[in-house]
This record gives C-alpha cells, sequence and structure tokens, in this order.
C-alpha cells in the first residue's frame, strides 16, 4: 500500500496501545473526550479515520477486507502490537475482521454496539439528506442544519453528522468524507464476518439498552464466533452508546481491561 494511502490519527497519552474506530459517517475526533479519560489510565490511544472518512484518503475501494487491510498497515508504520483494539458500528465490524485475521495483535478486542451478523441498509435517509446539502448556498452551519433537518428529523444524529463540515476555503464549506462511494458502497457497511471467521481472544460487546442493533438472538452467532465474549448492556443509551451514557461506557471499558 503506498504512503498516500496512510490512515489519519490523532495519538494521545503514552502506554499499551489502544486502537479506536470510528462508525460509519463519523470520525476518530467523535472519540476524543473518551480517548483522553483512557489516554489517562496509562495507554496511548489512537483515534483512527478509516478510508472515506474524517481526514483520511478517499479511495473508489471499500470494504472490510480494505478496512482491515488498511489497519494493518497502519499497526506496521506505527510498529504495534498487543493493541486494545474497540470499533464501533462500521469499526466494530472492521475490528471483528481484523481480530480474526491478525489474531496475534490483537491483546483484548471491544465491540460497541454492532453483531456480527448480516445487517440491510438503513441509511437512506442519512445519505439522500448530507446529498442534497447545497454548498453554493449554505454559507454557515446553522444552514446545513436547516436542510438536513428535512431528512433527518433527531437533533443529536444531525449534530454527530455535521461534525463532518469544515471550511474548504474561506466561505465555502464541504463535507469531509467521501459521499460519492459510500452512497454508492453503503451495502457493504451492513456485510456480515466471513462465517469461518474466529477470534479465541479476551472480548466484550456492548449494547445500548434503547438499541436493536444487538438482539438477544444474536448471542449465538457472538459466541460463534468469539467463543470467549462477554456482553453486557449499557443503560439509558441507544446505538451511540458511549456518546449518551459516557460514564456508565467507560466504567465498563476499564472493569473489562483490568
Amino acid at each position: 500500500m503506498k504512503d498516500s494511502k496512510k490512515l489519519y490519527s490523532n495519538i494521545l497519552g503514552e502506554g499499551k496501545p489502544f486502537i479506536i474506530l470510528h462508525g460509519f459517517l463519523g470520525m476518530g475526533d467523535n472519540w476524543k473526550t473518551l480517548g483522553n479519560q483512557f489516554a489517562e489510565q496509562g495507554y496511548q490511544v489512537h483515534l483512527v479515520d478509516q478510508r472515506n472518512h474524517g481526514r483520511s484518503f478517499h479511495d473508489a475501494d471499500f470494504s472490510y477486507e480494505t478496512l482491515s487491510a488498511d489497519l494493518k498497515h497502519y499497526c506496521d508504520a506505527h510498529q504495534l502490537s498487543d493493541i486494545v483494539l474497540l470499533g464501533h458500528s462500521m469499526g466494530g465490524k472492521t475490528a471483528m475482521l481484523f481480530a480474526t485475521q491478525f489474531p496475534e495483535l490483537v491483546s483484548k478486542l471491544l465491540i460497541a454496539d454492532i453483531s456480527p451478523r448480516f445487517y440491510p441498509v438503513h441509511h437512506d435517509a442519512i445519505l439522500n439528506g448530507l446529498s442534497q446539502l447545497d454548498f453554493s448556498t449554505l454559507k454557515s452551519r446553522g444552514a446545513a442544519d436547516k436542510s438536513l433537518a428535512k431528512y433527518v428529523s433527531d437533533v443529536g444524529t444531525r449534530m454527530f453528522l455535521l461534525k463532518n463540515l469544515y471550511w474548504k476555503e474561506k466561505g465555502q464549506l464541504a463535507l469531509r468524507m467521501n459521499m460519492d462511494v459510500l452512497t454508492d458502497q453503503v451495502g457493504e457497511v451492513g456485510e456480515p464476518l466471513p462465517i469461518s471467521a474466529k477470534f479465541e481472544g479476551d472480548t466484550l460487546f456492548l449494547r445500548g439498552d434503547k438499541s436493536e442493533y444487538i438482539s438477544n438472538q444474536d448471542e449465538s452467532i457472538i459466541h460463534a464466533h468469539f467463543p470467549k465474549a462477554d456482553i453486557i448492556t449499557v443503560s439509558n443509551a441507544g446505538h451511540w452508546l458511549h456518546a449518551e451514557n459516557p460514564e456508565e461506557f467507560y466504567d465498563a471499558v476499564m472493569a473489562f481491561l483490568k
């Protein structure tokens, strides 16, 4: 892989490497507050932007195989091994596949609110709303929010999505993520873990009590791929459990790591 395809990351603290992978349409910065807390506990936290997201490179190739290969390249470039690996949603799927492909690199695996199974496409309204943002006329975050609200009613979701806004140049807003590829290949995000994929190491699945991403029926498929997995529920939280109940999420992660 060429150096032009290095993943962007924000590295916090010193100590044992702890990589965090964001979800679909997110970026590493979504995890900055928790990342700083983990760093205070003696970890070197890597908030990584996956390809086509955040400040990382844009590329037409987009699948969990490529996302896992990107992470391997990142670990090699930074000489990381014996890592703690935490992934949320799409990042959780990347983390699952990576751990099954490179188990010797992963000391502990944490998966936030996603199961190894197939998920149907369900981001249509969000992608439609983002694609309708007309930056020739929208000149403020407030105006972009108003436009997006026609498609995405939840304020918290809009705030999360609009973190992707940046000033491309003076007076010109743009989105950081690669909308063309992510819209075209959104089906890849729901792809299941390969049937034969297995990771025998210490694993924790965290699910939000208000989320439907990990159901009770998913427990058998989780244990088929991750025999040592514990599954815990974070209260008062939906799919963005780390943002909705960060204290309980942090406590659960630290209890598992210790």
